[in-house]
């Protein structure tokens, strides 16, 4: 990419993301039940995806601090969306996984976003579609392989 259009992209970017991510929270927000948060939803959506999951790993791919992480998870519990299963060979780690009802309202709530997601992807041809998937997932490979976030390759 030529240099002299880095600001051009960039601000296209920035308010392209800023938009999209903006509506789309709210349209989400609007579809969670009141009592949960957009980041306890995050947790479960990320428990649900990988079968379980350890604090110090959302920590990380959320990008927060243990406090936070401690401070959902314990919410979550107290729901009973969440249940702890310590590991069978070292009794420190944690395990968390989705109770019976966490993953009722999970499916659920992946059923009611991939319904609002619908509703806006049908203005895409598939080859649209693709790409835009592509390039996204291309940008996330490349951040995610920065772990301080400076942009410097590691």
């Amino acid at each position: 990419m030529e240099e002299k259009m880095l600001p051009e992209i960039t601000a296209r970017y920035e308010t392209a993301m800023f938009t999209v991510n903006r509506k789309l929270n709210a349209m989400i927000r609007e579809l969670t039940p009141g009592d949960l948060t957009a980041e306890q939803l995050s947790t479960l959506r990320y428990i649900r995806s990988k079968g379980s999951a350890t604090s110090s790993e959302l920590a990380d791919i959320f990008c927060v601090g243990r406090s936070s992480i401690t401070a959902i998870i314990t919410r979550l519990s107290a729901k009973n969306l969440i249940i702890r299963r310590l590991d069978e060979k070292d009794r420190r780690v944690i395990y968390l996984e989705l109770s019976e009802e966490g993953t009722r309202l999970t499916d659920e709530m992946e059923t009611r976003i991939l319904h609002l997601f619908s509703k806006y992807l049908v203005d895409f041809d598939s080859e649209e579609a693709m790409l835009f998937i592509n390039v996204l997932e291309k940008l996330a490979k490349v951040l995610a392989e920065t772990a301080d976030g400076s942009g410097n390759q590691q």
